[in-house]
């Protein structure tokens, strides 16, 4: 067309005005329309060529793209740390600073079937001495309300005050494994504020606590005996046995079911006001 076009100028011997193209255009329209559509054609081919050269589809035999990454997993879920943080809690020689708190409500002490009440506040400092080992100081700080004899339609009476303490110094290894063991020397200190509160001695001895942690478990037993070696003479001597068994099962939100009963067996009591009773020695360990 363009051709033809141009031969039909040419055969004129002059050029066209603006004029005599319109009528060409009116004269030919189709003509004029499939020449403009080859126009653009020719513009655009070019710039689709480029772009199906730069995105080349997949070759044969190529591996697809990788999937797009994952992303992170969330942090390890905290109910097994809150677990570790209450076994090592429960454990009496584990590399732990902690300070049990523990009140204990004794009924039926005489005299006169009262309740005397022993608050136990326990700090267990461990203190690394080896590659190997660590020394565990176990301190145990009885504060007591002792009831006294009273005479007959006479307003019932207690001594409260600081009893004996009692410190364990545990030798322990690190990596124990399966089996966890303590083992060492515990005293009882003549420390009561009163003599209704304590044995009046100075007491020494072997302790020793096993405990194993299966699953959501805490089994374990703690035992010592105490000898008295010096006091006052106008007190009894001690020969006192204790025996703690703790089982411990872990709950959910760091909840926790525990059965700790407490065994003491005295050889002497000292003698209080109207008779023997039972004073704060035996339950400075409970």
């Amino acid at each position: 067309m363009f051709d033809s076009l141009r031969c039909v100028a040419c055969s004129s011997g002059q050029q066209w005005t603006t004029v005599q193209w319109r009528k060409q255009i009116r004269k030919h329209p189709f003509r004029i329309a499939t020449f403009s559509l080859c126009i653009l054609m020719l513009a655009f081919a070019p710039g689709a060529w480029a772009q199906e050269q730069t995105n080349p589809g997949p070759q044969a035999g190529a591996k697809p793209a990788k999937e797009q990454l994952k992303p992170e997993e969330p942090e390890a879920n905290t109910s097994a740390s809150t677990e570790a943080l209450q076994k090592a809690t429960q454990n009496p020689v584990a590399s732990l600073i902690s300070v049990p708190i523990q009140n204990n409500n004794n009924f039926g002490v005489n005299p006169g079937y009262r309740t005397q009440d022993v608050l136990n506040i326990q700090p267990v400092i461990p203190i690394g001495i080896s590659k190997d080992w660590n020394l565990l100081v176990r301190w145990i700080m009885p504060i007591v309300w002792q009831p006294l004899p009273n005479q007959p339609s006479t307003p019932e009476t207690g001594v409260y005050g600081l009893g004996d303490m009692v410190p364990t110094f545990f030798i322990s290894p690190k990596n124990p494994g399966k089996l966890i063991w303590g083992a060492g020397p515990v005293f009882q200190l003549p420390t009561a504020t009163s003599t209704y509160l304590g044995q009046g001695k100075l007491g020494i001895g072997p302790s020793i606590v096993v405990l194993m942690q299966p699953g959501h478990w805490t089994l374990g037993v703690l035992a010592n005996n105490v000898w008295s070696v010096a006091g006052s003479g106008s007190r009894p001597d001690v020969n006192q046995f204790l025996l703690q068994y703790f089982i411990n099962y872990n709950l959910k939100k760091g909840w926790f079911i525990t059965w700790q009963p407490t065994l003491t067996a005295i050889g002497k009591l000292p003698v209080g006001i109207g008779g023997p009773f039972p004073t704060a020695a035996e339950s400075d360990e409970s």
